[in-house]
């Protein structure tokens, strides 16, 4: 949940989950969930390498055998051919709209703002959203310290990887497909 949603459903006198509506405790954590994502061993689908869910993510962004596992289920769903690595746009590094500092990833370029130009009231475009395929390279965001916290605070690459034209309905098919097959 963002930050919004989420404190709309703690407005009521008796707080509701988001999801299922059920009454909520504010400031009670889902320690079952947190335990559980803790102590459940996953393998990795590229190097066969066993490990717990809650290291999963780190591992995936570094083992390139599961890169590639990745890679083929995105050509299994693309349109057309994958273009030359030389054709996308740098969506992995992105310069400092105000100081013009360089080579932040998006969750850097969160905390470099946050800590140095929270108080900039400048308009800039954003560098992030410059860079998709959607984005406006002209865009000047009113106000870039709340957009940078609203809309980046994930990784767009999380979940898509690689190509951003190929067929959302294709690549959903492909995933449950490879859900069914693999353990």
């Amino acid at each position: 949940f963002c930050t919004p949603c989420l404190q709309e459903c703690l407005k009521p006198k008796k707080p509701v989950c988001g999801v299922c509506r059920s009454t909520l405790s504010p400031g009670s954590r889902a320690l079952d969930l947190e335990k559980q994502i803790e102590t459940t061993e996953t393998t990795c689908n590229g190097c066969n390498k066993k490990m717990y869910l809650s290291k999963m993510r780190s591992h995936a962004a570094s083992c390139s055998k599961y890169q590639n596992y990745i890679m083929e289920g995105v050509k299994a769903v693309t349109k057309e051919p994958l273009h030359s690595t030389r054709s996308f746009p740098n969506r992995f590094t992105f310069p400092c709209p105000y100081c013009s500092e360089k080579n932040f990833d998006q969750e850097g370029l969160v905390e470099h703002c946050k800590a140095l130009h929270s108080m900039d009231a400048k308009q800039v475009v954003c560098p992030i959203c410059a860079s998709m395929p959607w984005g406006d390279p002209n865009y000047r965001s009113a106000n870039f310290m709340e957009h940078l916290q609203r809309r980046h605070r994930f990784s767009y690459d999380t979940f898509v990887v690689g190509d951003y034209d190929a067929d959302e309905d294709d690549m959903m098919a492909q995933v449950l497909m490879r859900s069914l097959r693999d353990k």
